[in-house]
């Protein structure tokens, strides 16, 4: 889908009109609906950027990404706080509880009690590390200003990464749909790697 869009580009006036706030939009709902692959949106639109004449563009783009992954994961950081205090519980609160595997959740609190907001940083950066440490957050009881604290360079660290593969994808073909090909690809491999090494060492270690 997001080949086929970028094979015919849009004028630059209606990318920033309608780019913009949909990449805003889909990134906020990527923090409180962990399915929506936001990384790859973010190189999409950077590959995007890179084609593009606009002063300044691919500064919109780590700007919008940073801030939406910022406001995203408050929003979701706040229910989690809520549906603990609450009698019977969030579903947000549940959702968060059944993306952190037991063991992973184990080792994001040991981390968070040796380096504290620290490991927020790292948790943004890791495939599938950021729904642990917040569960962890959640079960410290951490303030929200504290988690806003930790979690704002863990964004601009995490719009930067990504951005960084997808002006690579975009600068190494002329047609835009062709860098967001690799930069696809670049960032789904980068999220299943973690998973197929944990499956692939599980039969030596057992």
């Amino acid at each position: 889908m997001i080949l086929a869009a970028t094979a015919q580009v849009p004028p630059e006036s209606t990318q920033q009109a309608l780019g913009y706030p949909s990449l805003f939009l889909l990134i906020v709902l990527g923090a409180l609906v962990p399915v929506v692959p936001t990384g790859a949106l973010v190189s999409s639109a950077a590959v995007v950027a890179v084609h593009q004449t606009v002063p300044f563009a691919l500064l919109m783009v780590f700007g919008v990404s940073a801030f939406a992954a910022f406001l995203g994961d408050i929003a979701l950081y706040w229910l989690g706080r809520r549906g603990m205090h609450s009698k019977n519980g969030s579903r947000w609160l549940a959702a968060i509880r059944d993306r952190a595997p037991e063991e992973r959740l184990a080792q994001a609190q040991e981390k968070l009690a040796d380096h504290g907001v620290l490991v927020l940083v790292l948790s943004r950066l890791v495939p599938a590390g950021r729904i642990p440490v917040m569960l962890a957050c959640l079960m410290a009881k951490m303030p929200l200003r504290e988690f806003a604290r930790g979690n704002l360079p863990a964004c601009l660290a995490w719009a930067v990464t990504y951005q960084l593969i997808g002006i690579l994808g975009g600068s190494l073909f002329r047609e835009p749909w062709e860098g967001v090909a690799v930069a696809v690809g670049l960032t789904v491999l980068i999220s299943a790697a973690p998973t197929v090494w944990r499956r692939v060492r599980r039969p030596a270690s057992s």
